[in-house]
């Protein structure tokens, strides 16, 4: 006993605790019932009294004693005592024990391992057997002992001292489960469960750190989510509950004294097996899910007890998930194991997705199919609690955006995983569009209801985090313009659409992110292996539903895709393995006769193992996998296969195959008999024996093997595979047909499984568990996640169309806000995926859709939802302007229909009124209303309105009319009511749209551009009320976004100006009129900005002026055309660069215009332009300068006025003359190059840019080719003017660009297909315009030559050139020409004559030489065409002018050809022989004047070109046939006949001046030339073609004609012909007589015989015979006298 100073129990700590409490129970016990309690607590006294203070021993040394502070012997006596107290099963006795227990474990005395097997804890020591006394007073039934026993396992659980493991930690729990279940006390079972609750959070929390000293925090009712609880409902027993917890946890949030936290590391241990701790943690969460998955007996199906049980460890599991930490989520030897998955529904299962998905791949796709997508797609009877409760945690699920992604990689996106993402999508459509027409149903109208608005929100959900995440991966908004604050504040009024938080996602994906950052186990994968994944899988479920329609064109599809293989096994293995095909088409391939099929069968039954089965085991086993088919030869095929295989597998069965065979086909027919309820009279045992009898090859199988087998099948009912579920093809709505959603529709399977319970009871469970023993045996699958936002592309495939069905029928059929405000934000979220991603269809699909629902086409049909999406079309532009593309149209065709809606309800007038009236003073004739009320009152009788009224279809352009144009005043007045709904959205939204459009990147700025005039276009295009709207919003966009870069610049005005070039065209006069001043007023905004040089926008911006001007038929749009750009350049000149091209071509096209005021108009303008401006056109490009020239050029062509078409030639002078001035003159910097040529056409060069004197040639050019003008004064004007030009400033060129010039504007001015180098000569009918064009040509050769000669320093390289162009009209049909030619060419050598080298004589002599020899080919062809001809012997004669005239001379029409023929050859014979004559005079001439500057061989080409011109006459003379066909010719037309012995003799004639001229001038270079001898010859000829003529030519003629020919008929025409000749004979004559008498006498012996012919010959003149006496008298005679 203890003395009374000392205190009770000792001094230790421990003896402070246990004296009171051993005192209280000594007290309350009673002394003959608890006799033993009481002497055991006495002596504890006595002990702990004498016992000496005991230091505190370090708490990690090993100690015996299980007390602090106390010896070992005091501490056993003090715990046995207690063990007595607490086994008393009294009250009064057990409660102080607890309350000592309490105590030692809340200040940390009580030193022990509880609950572990092994030498460590023995379970018979004293610490052991108290947990043990102490859960047992749990079940006392007594409120009190149950509150302190909750008390002390709290109190044991928090101390780090005691560690309650293994069996121990499981006895624990079972107590708090059992005083939950059964207590009588509410408030006892809201402390069990919370003190349970506490439990696990402190035993999680040590396992995370890996110590027992760890700082915790008190858990919470609220953490209790169990709301079938009614003890919930009790605030006072909660506050009580919560009391007693908190008390219990007092001091549990710091740290205790003398204590340190340390957390340990958790990457420590791994590698040699987990701690105790972390033991005991795992033990404890597998008694948890061994609670949660109690089966109820079959007597008790309905045990409530079990099933609060059940709740209260799935709330508890999910409290553990919850909580868990980075141990839970990275250590895989703490994994939870797949049996956990099984224990999931609702709210744990969210928790699971969210924190253990990487490691639950496969038990997640076992168990969601099972039991969330089973109740989700049941449409037609589910129940509406699980259903709710489904939805609910989808919609939590969807929120988890990184969770969405992951369930698609890994599940759809697997080949051997279901496709949940895919599932869920389409049973929240289902759900969405509810129970199908004409189906029954459990629902109410409200119940349905609420599962569309439920299933509606979570496909809302799924799109918004899909956005979320995007933008999240895209970092959209990191750098994007923010949105301002105007425009959330003008958007406010959207109150019933949320704007999407595109910055910030609101699905909590962090944990996610944190979770892929910490794990090293899951696959990141990227998205090509994704996509090659998924193709994979949807082309072998492609092949899967073709077998289950076809199943021989489903296996031909599958192995040609080579999803498998081409052989027998390779396609047995795919039947028996593949989920998803249809068991009766498995039944009906393997029973096909084909040879393949029956490979395969023979394949797929040779695979199984029937080894050791009894026969109706094996057919059992045999058909789990299909389903026998109803043809009996298939199933004759397929049952002796397997009679085969079975007795192959189990050789002692039967005798033979045979045996098998038929005893299967009786299996089968007994199990249809005793199993099918139609079969009224059931085979009975005897019966079924009977039937066997003898098919053992004659014997009897034993009667107990029948019977047994008889009572197998009996009993159990051999059930064949379940067929998979056939859609159902349903007749599409008149809603889904007019949505266009009823392909989208029947994609949706709407035939439910053939699940009888619905609930998730014990017999769905024990499936789960048998799949995942299926599973285990399987590799394990890798969970693969991916940042690659391409992967939403693949989602969005899956999910557009069920989501726009869902969205658009909801929204379509409901008028709850709830559900059209979750449709307009799912087509929100849903446009911004699709046009981020580029999916272009299913984005205009969505932006499509939300148009039409806006019903602005239908205004009298418009409710709130439809202004609901119109400002959900605002949002869209708004937020996704940048991804829109294509789909702006449908927006801004919707911005326009509402700014129609929007005037036609203020009252306002028309745009058609403003376009329908004249240009002129239109403002002046439009009045203001004086009040607004009268102002709609006359609005609404206006067309516009009625048509608007009677609305129309979406797509149409204008209203509809309908057969009846009366409007309804009930019409009227809803139409007025629905435009006040649109009131709601102000202008300025429409107008900020706009007013932000230079915030949208470079495409979407172009496609916006493009899209506002394809809308703008279609408003303009009205022809009964055309808007401009759109119009006025192009000027404005152009003007926001003028400060774009230009590139971006020239892709948005290529839009523009086509747009702008179409509306010019159009036939509306007054809106072409309006669209091209609103380019006018583009176009002056752009000249106010400097554009540097070589840059070309300007002229991209003026063009559609110029595109407008040459195609427009309307007068008056032309006319305002010349005028907006007269005013732009005369107000804008110092800022145009390259706009002066468009500027010229706008005037061009007014030169050539057929009004006259047009023409004058533009002329003016270019006068100034010209007169004032002209620095400004030569200091851009050569090309500006050229379309100057050109648009002069064209006005020279007018045909209004000669003055100013001369005027023009005038300016073109001017200009010269400005060049001249400004100094541009010529560099020498391309002379060691050679001359480009330059095109004469346009100017354009390939020369150095920066030569200025390039500008020269565009207006020469131009000149040039007005040469060719019809009209004579502007021919002679241009000529004039552009060689006075050349004349003038050709000081100013260098030498490689007169080169230039020569060869782009002067040369081709002579370019001829008349006088073509080949020499031939042109065709018969020779048109007028030759005519005039040689004379001009003349004249420009004329002032070419003279143009030579002056700069002939400079050009003398073009020598050769010059002088062929000269000659070569020589070979001109027309004599004037050739007499030109000659005389320019002789001009041309005055000029020269002294400046040329001898080589230059020479060269210019050649080229007069060979033009003149090119000139003989004449005559050739005369004879040609003359050969075939036959002129006729006719006496009568008519005149040249009647052949052609009267028709009737000649009445065959050959023989008029040969007379057309004949006359033509009789004028080109005289031509030719005249020109040849012009040619010997020029000759002479040219020796005359310069034979001082020619030397030998310039006199030797001149004398050759005299001698073949004479030799040329002498071939003429001799073509008899020809002359007497001419004579014939001549004498029938009375015309005169060619004078060809004229022409031989003038020939001649010249000759022989000329070798008289030279032996006389020059007598040495005579010598030299042997001159002389020439002369003799060119004599002797003459004289013999005389005698010849005279009839003294001898018969042998040399030439071989035959002489017949040559004679005359008539004696008179010979002598015609030597009177011709005599004059030749009598000039050789006088030469002979003037020789020189040794020259003289040298020739006689050669001259002697042809005079003394002479004598005898007859004479048409005495002159020869007198100058042949003077020749014998003073020449000869003094000879032979000598």
């Amino acid at each position: 006993m203890a003395t009374p100073t000392a205190p009770l129990g000792g001094a230790s700590p421990s003896g402070r605790v246990l004296g009171p409490a051993l005192d209280r129970i000594i007290k309350n016990a009673a002394w003959r019932k608890h006799s033993a309690l009481v002497a055991a607590a006495k002596a504890a006294l006595d002990l702990l009294s004498s016992s000496p203070a005991y230091p505190s021993p370090d708490p990690t040394s090993p100690q015996s004693s299980p007390l602090l502070g106390l010896p070992s012997a005091a501490a056993d006596a003090s715990l046995h005592a207690l063990l007595l107290a607490l086994e008393s099963a009294s009250p009064k006795v057990a409660d102080p024990a607890l309350d000592c227990v309490t105590k030692l474990l809340y200040h940390r005395l009580l030193l022990c391992d509880l609950g572990c097997a092994g030498a460590g804890d023995d379970p018979s020591s004293p610490t052991s057997r108290l947990l043990n006394a102490v859960l047992t007073c749990g079940a006392l039934s007594d409120d009190a002992m149950e509150l302190a026993t909750l008390r002390v396992i709290v109190a044991a659980a928090r101390c780090p001292t005691v560690a309650i493991r293994g069996e121990g930690l499981g006895q624990v729990l079972k107590t708090c489960y059992n005083i939950y279940l059964s207590s009588s006390s509410g408030a006892n079972q809201l402390c069990a469960k919370l003190a349970l609750a506490q439990v696990l959070v402190i035993v999680f929390a040590r396992v995370e750190v890996d110590s027992m000293d760890v700082r915790v925090r008190t858990v919470s009712i609220t953490d209790m989510l169990d709301v079938s609880d009614r003890n919930l409902n009790d605030s006072s027993i909660v506050q009580v509950a919560q009391g007693f917890i908190n008390e219990a946890m007092e001091g549990s949030d710091a740290p205790e004294p003398g204590s340190h936290l340390e957390p340990t590391e958790v990457d420590g241990k791994e590698d040699v097996g987990m701690s105790k701790t972390r033991e005991d943690g795992l033990a404890l969460f597998k008694n948890l899910c061994k609670l949660s998955m109690k089966f109820s007996t079959p007597d008790n199906p309905e045990d409530q007890m079990l099933l609060r049980g059940k709740v209260l460890s799935l709330e508890l599991l999910k409290m553990v998930i919850d909580n868990a930490g980075p141990f839970w989520r990275t250590n895989e030897k703490y994994d939870p194991i797949p049996v956990v998955v099984s224990s999931f529904v609702d709210f744990n299962y969210l928790s699971l997705l969210s924190r253990f998905r990487s490691g639950l791949k496969e038990e997640i796709g076992i168990f969601f199919p099972m039991l969330v997508l089973r109740v989700l797609e049941n449409v037609h009877q589910p129940s509406f609690l699980q259903k709710m409760t489904v939805l609910n945690l989808l919609e939590k699920i969807c929120k988890e955006s990184q969770v969405l992604i992951d369930i698609f990689v890994n599940y759809d996106c697997d080949v051997d995983a279901p496709n949940i993402f895919e599932r869920v999508v389409n049973g929240l459509l289902k759900t969405a569009l509810g129970v199908p027409p004409g189906s029954t149903t459990t629902l109410t109208t409200a119940q349905d209801q609420t599962f569309r608005i439920e299933s509606v929100k979570c496909l809302a959900t799924i799109i918004k985090s899909m956005g979320s995440w995007m933008d999240q991966q895209l970092r959209i908004g990191d750098f994007s313009p923010k949105i301002s604050e105007a425009c959330l504040s003008s958007l406010s009024s959207l109150s019933s659409i949320d704007i999407p938080n595109i910055l910030i996602g609101e699905d909590g994906s962090g944990a996610d992110y944190e979770l892929q950052s910490d794990s090293g186990s899951p696959d990141v994968s990227g998205a090509p292996s994704l996509e090659q994944r998924r193709a994979f899988k949807i082309e072998l479920q492609k092949g899967i539903s073709l077998f289950n329609r076809k199943p021989s064109k489903g296996i031909n599809f599958l192995v040609k895709s080579k999803k498998i293989g081409h052989t027998p096994e390779d396609v047995a293995c795919f039947l028996r393995n593949t989920a998803g095909l249809n068991a009766t088409m498995i039944g009906d391939y393997l029973g096909e006769r084909d040879e393949f099929p029956i490979k395969v069968m023979h394949a797929y039954v040779d695979a199984l193992n029937f080894e050791g089965m009894d026969f109706g085991e094996a057919i059992r086993y045999y058909l789990r996998g299909f389903r026998l088919p109803g043809e009996a030869q298939k199933i004759d095929r397929i049952m002796e296969k397997f009679a085969e295989r079975y007795c192959k597998c189990n050789p002692n069965s039967f005798t033979s195959a045979d045996t098998a065979y038929v005893l299967a086909y009786s299996v089968i027919m007994l199990n249809t008999d005793a199993h099918n309820t139609m079969v009224k009279d059931k085979m009975s045992k005897s019966d079924f024996i009977r039937n066997n009898r003898g098919i053992d090859d004659g014997k009897d199988l034993p009667e107990a093997y029948l019977g047994t087998l008889y009572d197998q099948i009996v009993k159990n009912e051999i059930k064949m595979s379940a067929d998979s579920s056939v859609p159902q093809n349903k007749q599409p709505s008149s809603v889904m047909k007019l949505l266009g959603l009823d392909n989208i529709i029947s994609f949706v399977n709407w035939k439910q499984a053939d699940d009888r319970v619905v609930g998730a009871n014990d017999l769905l469970i024990k499936n789960i568990q048998e799949k995942f023993k299926l599973k285990s045996g399987k590799s394990e699958s890798v969970f693969s996640i991916i940042t690659d936002t391409t992967i939403l592309r693949f989602m969005m495939e899956v999910c557009w169309a069920p989501m726009m069905a869902a969205f658009s029928v909801t929204l379509d059929q409901s008028d709850d806000k709830a559900a059209t405000s979750q449709c307009l934000q799912g087509f929100r979220s849903a446009v911004h995926v699709t046009s981020v991603m580029c999916m272009q269809t299913q984005r205009d699909a969505f932006v499509t859709s939300v148009a039409k629902f806006t019903y602005l086409h239908c205004a009298a049909d418009m409710k709130q939802k439809n202004v609901d999406a119109v400002k959900a079309i605002i949002s869209i532009a708004i937020e996704d302007g940048d991804y829109l593309q294509e789909a702006w149209e449908h927006v801004l065709t919707c911005l326009s229909r509402f700014e129609h809606l929007h005037l036609l309800g203020e009252g306002a007038p028309t745009d058609a009124s403003f376009l329908t009236v004249p240009l002129v003073n239109s403002e002046d004739k439009t009045q203001k209303s004086t009040s607004m009320s009268s102002k709609r009152t006359n609005a609404l009788q206006n067309p516009a309105v009625m048509a608007a009224v009677r609305g129309g279809s979406y797509d149409s352009t204008t209203a509809k009319n309908k057969a009846s144009p009366l409007v309804t005043p009930e019409q009227i007045n809803n139409f007025i009511s629905n435009i006040n709904l649109l009131d709601q959205i102000g202008i300025f939204e429409l107008n900020h749209i706009f007013a932000h459009s230079p915030r949208l990147n470079s495409d979407a700025i172009v496609a916006f551009v493009n899209a506002l005039c394809k809308v703008s276009m279609t408003e303009l295009q009205s022809p009964t009320d055309p808007r401009i709207f759109c119009l006025t919003k192009i000027v404005e966009i152009a003007h926001y976004n003028m400060n774009r870069i230009r590139l971006v610049w020239s892709r948005i005005w290529k839009v523009l100006s086509d747009f702008f070039v179409s509306v010019g065209l159009l036939e509306n006069l007054s809106v072409a009129i309006f669209v091209m001043d609103s380019l006018r007023q583009l176009a002056m905004k752009f000249l106010e900005r400097e554009e540097l040089a070589n840059y070309n926008f300007q002229n991209e911006f003026l063009q559609p002026f110029a595109v407008v001007m040459q195609k427009s038929n309307a007068s008056e749009v032309r006319e305002l055309i010349v005028r907006c750009v007269s005013q732009m350049v005369l107000s804008r000149v110092n800022n145009i660069k390259s706009g002066w091209k468009s500027v010229f071509t706008v005037f061009t096209a007014a030169a050539a215009d057929d009004r006259k005021n047009i023409v004058l108009l533009a002329f003016e303008t270019m006068e100034k332009i010209v007169r004032d401006y002209f620095p400004y056109i030569t200091e851009t490009e050569t090309t500006t300068f050229t379309d100057c020239v050109k648009c002069l050029i064209t006005f020279t062509s007018s045909k209004f006025s000669s003055d100013a078409s001369l005027n023009a030639i005038a300016f073109l002078r001017f200009c010269a003359v400005k060049l001249a001035e400004e100094g541009f003159i010529s560099h020498e910097k391309d002379t060691d190059q050679q001359p480009s040529n330059l095109d004469s056409s346009d100017g354009n060069s390939t020369v150095h840019k920066d030569d200025h004197v390039y500008f020269w040639v565009p207006l020469l050019a131009g000149l040039a080719r007005l040469t060719t003008d019809s009209r004579p004064t502007i021919r002679k004007g241009s000529v004039e003017v552009l060689f006075d030009i050349l004349e003038d400033h050709g000081h100013l060129f260098s030498q490689s660009f007169w080169a230039n010039i020569f060869e782009s504007v002067i040369y081709p001015l002579f370019s001829s297909e008349s006088f073509a180098p080949n020499g031939l000569i042109s065709s018969i009918n020779s048109t007028e315009d030759d005519s005039w064009n040689f004379e001009t040509k003349m004249v420009a050769l004329k002032c070419l030559a003279d143009l030579y000669v002056t700069f002939f320093e400079v050009m003398r390289p073009e020598l050769s050139r010059v002088t062929s162009v000269i000659t070569n009209f020589i070979r001109s049909p027309y004599k004037q020409s050739a007499s030109t030619s000659i005389s320019v060419f002789q001009r041309l050598t005055e000029g020269l004559a002294s400046k040329l080298s001898n080589d230059e004589w020479g060269t210019i002599l050649l080229c007069f030489k060979e033009s003149a020899a090119h000139t003989f080919v004449v005559f050739d062809k005369i004879v040609r065409m003359m050969k075939d001809i036959e002129i006729p012997d006719r006496n009568e004669s008519y005149s040249e002018a009647e052949q052609y005239s009267d028709h009737d001379i000649y009445n065959d029409d050959e023989e008029e050809a040969n007379m057309e023929t004949a006359s033509y050859a009789i004028v080109r014979m005289k031509n030719h022989m005249a020109l040849q004559l012009l040619i010997v005079e020029g000759i002479i001439k040219l020796y005359e004047v310069h034979r001082s500057f020619l030397c030998a061989e310039h006199i030797g080409i001149m004398l050759e070109m005299l001698s073949a011109i004479a030799s040329h006459a002498s071939e003429v003379n001799s073509e008899s046939n020809l002359h007497i066909k001419l004579h014939k010719a001549c004498s029938i037309l009375e015309v005169s006949e060619p004078a060809v012995i004229h022409f031989e003799s003038e020939s001649y004639q010249s000759y022989l001046k000329l070798l008289q001229a030279l032996l006389h001038d020059n007598p040495s270079l005579s010598e030299n030339m042997n001159v002389e001898s020439q002369i003799m010859l060119v004599c002797e000829k003459i004289l013999r073609m005389y005698l010849t003529c005279a009839g003294h030519e001898p018969s042998n003629d040399v030439s071989g004609r035959d002489p017949a020919l040559h004679r005359l008929p008539l004696v008179t025409a010979k002598k015609e012909e030597l009177d011709a000749r005599t004059s030749l004979v009598l000039h050789v004559m006088r030469l002979l007589s003037s020789l020189e008498k040794n020259c003289f006498r040298r020739n006689l012996p050669l001259f002697f015989p042809l005079l003394a012919n002479l004598i005898g010959c007859e004479h048409s003149s005495g002159e020869v015979q007198v100058a042949l006496y003077d020749i014998f008298q003073s020449s000869i005679g003094p000879i032979i006298s000598a």
